[in-house]
């Protein structure tokens, strides 16, 4: 039997505020056990939530960001379980009335362009953490996290492979940085994602049984899990089992997923409007003044550099992995007469490949945006080949100086004086004339060898496009 994949994606995006979503207690990343949890956080009797207005700011950014309607008034709930890191024994959350309602977000997969529809957007608080690895027999709780503003983005079961999973879940990472709402940082659990994986046969419009992978912080093990997953199923199911709705645990080392609990139900949790907590309510005025505030986006700047600077799809789409990258490439070409394209493939190679193999991010490259623009205006200037201006990138890189000073102290200036080459290519071709018979008797493979010499004669310091126009110019005569 054929089988189909169904995905749905929840990510919780870990706002960026400086206090938390119902107290103000600071949301800094490595304190101390416990330094960061004041009355409101662990529950003392007695105290009462105020909810944060940054929190809810950011927000209503990431829906209008993705096109979504924003909900003028929500409602904020209790969510009921019980865990050791759950002082309160509930979660504040939001269930009927979200802040954030549809929208949809576009990314590039290998057969085209893919959309995945949002079901909803709303904001919650973290729970703690339970420690064990540093206790024998006994777990520690951890405090700090608790009362951590959240947003839970939550999408349609749009996906149907773990590659599209992953294209949609970098897409929403980079979107949620670019705009200034989460810093994105999966490894201190501030990004991170729950899959909700099914399968069904080809062909049906059923949805099967899923199950829910929980905490996935790398784009690589969720694009593992998924895959053991589907398998899992698929598996269970030709056996003639069937597949339970549970929560599931992806366990790196062993490359698999493992059962962790059953999965609850919307009426497991017992909601109920929190009645500490007012509604919700955001003026027109607000979302607009937010709308006004957001930069352009990813989507619209990819458009915008395919149609004013002639790029790719793949380099347009290079240039806006992230808000870094295209802030460096606008201020590149700002500061370059032209040039958008050679901007955009020295970015993507040259500096790209610099920059990963110093384990490095774009905001701290040695070589800033104005200095390439420098290197780069010497190759539009002819004064250096883009092979001489590779090594003039690495001295640069290595802290040598500026493009100019380098290329005059080490006398890289390719000859470009057409006088000068049309003498050195006269000697070469006296000095090889097999070559030329060659050429004229249709050897292709005998121009390049012309060319090789005749760069040599240079010591490499010949520019390439006019040595190879007065070569084909004099071989015809």
């Amino acid at each position: 039997m054929q089988w189909e994949t169904v995905i749905g994606l929840e990510t919780h995006a870990q706002l960026s505020t400086r206090s938390k979503i119902f107290s103000g207690a600071a949301t800094d990343f490595g304190a101390a056990p416990n330094a960061q949890a004041c009355a409101v956080d662990i529950a003392l009797p007695g105290v009462l939530p105020v909810l944060n207005r940054a929190a809810v700011e950011k927000a209503v950014r990431l829906g209008l960001a993705v096109g979504a309607n924003i909900n003028r008034r929500s409602v904020f709930a209790r969510k009921n379980y019980f865990y050791p890191d759950l002082p309160k024994g509930y979660q504040i959350s939001q269930y009927e009335l979200p802040v954030v309602q549809g929208g949809s977000l576009s990314m590039m997969v290998k057969d085209g362009q893919k959309t995945v529809r949002l079901t909803r957007a709303h904001l919650e608080e973290d729970a703690g953490k339970s420690l064990h690895e540093d206790f024998h027999g006994m777990s520690g709780i951890d405090l700090n996290r608790a009362g951590t503003p959240l947003l839970e983005i939550v999408t349609e079961p749009d996906m149907r492979s773990a590659e599209e999973a992953v294209a949609y879940a970098k897409e929403l990472h980079a979107l949620v940085r670019w705009i200034g709402i989460c810093d994105g940082n999966m490894q201190e659990g501030s990004f991170r994602c729950d899959a909700n994986v099914s399968v069904r046969p080809k062909g049906s419009d059923v949805l099967g049984t899923r199950c829910e992978i929980k905490n996935l912080n790398s784009f690589r093990f969720m694009e593992e899990a998924i895959n053991y997953e589907v398998r899992r199923q698929i598996e269970l199911l030709e056996d003639g089992g069937k597949v339970v709705q549970e929560t599931r645990l992806y366990d790196p080392d062993k490359k698999e997923t493992r059962s962790m609990r059953s999965k609850e139900d919307a009426q497991d949790y017992r909601y109920f409007p929190d009645p500490d907590l007012l509604p919700l309510v955001i003026s027109a005025e607000t979302i607009e003044q937010i709308r006004s505030d957001l930069p352009e986006l990813p989507q619209a700047k990819r458009e915008r550099y395919m149609r004013d600077y002639q790029l790719s799809p793949y380099d347009a789409g290079v240039l806006t992995s992230s808000r870094e990258v295209a802030d460096f490439y606008e201020d590149l070409i700002g500061a370059l007469e032209g040039g958008y394209k050679l901007a955009a493939s020295w970015i993507a190679g040259e500096l790209f490949g610099a920059l990963k193999r110093a384990g490095l991010e774009i905001p701290q490259s040695p070589i800033g945006s104005r200095q390439l623009a420098g290197l780069l205006q010497q190759i539009q200037d002819n004064v250096i080949s883009s092979k001489t201006a590779k090594d003039v990138f690495d001295a640069m890189w290595n802290g040598e100086g500026e493009a100019a000073a380098i290329i005059a102290a080490k006398g890289l200036k390719q000859i470009s004086d057409a006088g000068e080459l049309e003498q050195i290519i006269d000697g070469v071709l006296a000095a090889n004339s097999q070559s030329v018979e060659e050429y004229k008797a249709g050897k292709e493979k005998a121009f390049n060898a012309l060319v090789g010499q005749a760069m040599k004669a240079t010591r490499g310091k010949g520019n390439p496009t006019q040595i190879n126009e007065i070569l084909k110019k004099k071989l015809s005569r």
